[in-house]
């Protein structure tokens, strides 16, 4: 596989392996903080520093400009709940525990496994604070899937993301407290949930200041519904596009609250009023880490779930959320799985851009090198030596992607070919689609029958990752098996 670093990274007065002993040894560089920035169902093109033109994300494009931009960086796959098990399993969606949204009554989705091998117990093993602000979706409340028996000390926001398609909910979760909000009772709109995690999570910042911390943050924005408080951030954008209004489920919908989508009259300033909360929420954590004293030594990354959604209104055409790449959320086409991704690590990473190709299962072998610790099974690399310069990076020999919904889908990426599967639950009534990312990046052309010996190859590829698990059947004959 060939990969062209843009720009150099280098690291300086380091060892090649950054262990926790080792950083703590150096008191010139303290152990660093880590902040995991993730929005939910955030496009490619839906922030500036990757192309969008129709509004500003000026601290994110911050972070770009600090850190390393990535251009070739994939989600764990193309909807929320699996693509997050990706991330903090390190395991592609062919291995993961969790492979598609499923509900669990009266509030949830399945359980990460008991004792599971996570990104928060890396960092638990090391000495970090671990905490989680916002929406999780891998396990439902006093479950094993529950983020305080998942290495997490501090937990608030959604535990069920079908709840969290509303941002004015009646309740979060603290921990394994239900913190009721009687300001959304009956149809309110007391307090907008994203402001009141955000808060926690600074909050997060300031009491632990003196001890190295990981802060996970799965921000709900931009995921629909569309709505924002009336403030000087939707006047910002009101009127400024052609807009049609959305109508959804509003009060006597029987999803009202519980899932469903409330209408929207400007859907257009709703969703850029969104993305730009958002921003202003990463430059309010950058302040906080720069008022205690800690960015300096405090990576920081942004990234997204999956690719932009049209629910609720949404409109990725109109805004080229996709950055002109084929597809959308729950495609395996570009569109659905390459996403934004930001590292910034002040004193280590240049600042630049890179084509490296990576995914969210390389977090857990980084994080685990980064701290000193060991991985026992993971299908990620260490991006290490590419962050700190130090030391030959080790490239994939393929990235796999599955997604359980719409008749199955499947895509593997050897190099510069990818290989798609539509279909894939339906056997012979499959569908394969090649092609070639370095000369078709938008993949309009598909070449299946020009070159069959690679779609042989890859085709291998693609079976020998996935793995069955008779909670996740995906093909024909796993659906079929009792």
């Amino acid at each position: 596989m060939n990969s062209k670093i843009i720009v150099p990274v280098c690291l300086f007065g380091t060892a090649n392996l950054v262990s926790f002993t080792t950083m703590a040894a150096e008191k010139e560089k303290p152990i660093p903080n880590i902040v995991f920035i993730i929005a939910d169902d955030l496009g490619y093109g839906d922030v500036s520093c990757y192309g969008q033109q129709k509004f500003e994300t000026p601290n994110i494009d911050r972070l770009a400009q600090e850190g390393m931009r990535f251009t070739q960086c994939y989600s764990g796959t193309t909807v929320s709940a699996p693509s997050r098990a990706c991330l903090v399993s390190g395991l592609h969606s062919g291995h993961a525990p969790i492979r598609g949204n499923k509900e669990v009554e009266p509030e949830g989705q399945a359980a990460l496994p008991a004792n599971m091998e996570s990104i928060f117990r890396i960092f638990k093993n090391a000495g970090y604070a671990t905490g989680a602000f916002g929406k999780w979706g891998l396990g439902s409340p006093g479950s094993v899937g529950d983020p305080n028996r998942q290495g997490i000390d501090e937990f608030f926001g959604f535990n069920c993301q079908l709840l969290a398609h509303n941002y004015y909910a009646d309740h979060l979760w603290h921990n394994q407290e239900r913190v009721e909000l009687p300001g959304n009772n009956d149809g309110g709109f007391g307090v907008y949930t994203q402001d009141t995690i955000h808060q926690m999570a600074l909050r997060f910042i300031d009491e632990n200041q003196d001890k190295p911390f990981f802060l996970f943050l799965p921000y709900v924005i931009p995921h629909a519904e569309l709505i924002v408080p009336e403030d000087s951030i939707i006047q910002k954008f009101r009127g400024l596009y052609p807009e049609t209004p959305y109508k959804g489920c509003d009060e006597g919908c029987a999803a009202f609250r519980k899932g469903g989508y409330c209408s929207q009259t400007e859907p257009h300033a709703t969703f850029a009023a969104m993305i730009y909360r958002l921003d202003v929420y990463v430059g309010q954590v950058v302040d906080k880490l720069k008022e205690l004293g800690l960015y300096e030594h405090t990576i920081i990354v942004f990234t997204s779930d999956n690719g932009p959604h049209k629910e609720g209104g949404a409109d990725p055409d109109f805004f080229n959320s996709n950055g002109g790449f084929r597809g959308y959320k729950r495609d395996v086409y570009e569109g659905g799985i390459r996403v934004p991704f930001i590292t910034v690590w002040p004193g280590v990473v240049e600042q630049g851009e890179t084509d490296f190709m990576c995914s969210f299962w390389d977090m857990m072998p980084t994080f685990a090198e980064l701290t000193g610790g060991k991985v026992k099974a993971t299908d990620g690399i260490s991006l290490m030596p590419l962050l700190t310069g130090k030391g030959k990076q080790q490239e994939h020999d393929y990235f796999y992607f599955e997604f359980q919904e719409l008749g199955g889908r499947q895509a593997v990426r050897q190099g510069d070919w990818k290989l798609i599967r539509l279909n894939a639950s339906k056997g012979e009534a499959s569908k394969y689609e090649l092609y070639n990312l370095a000369a078709d990046p938008s993949e309009k052309t598909d070449l299946l029958t020009k070159y069959p010996r690679k779609v042989k190859e890859l085709k291998k590829r693609m079976e020998e990752a996935h793995v069955y698990d008779p909670e996740w059947p995906l093909l024909e004959n796993e659906r079929t098996t009792d």
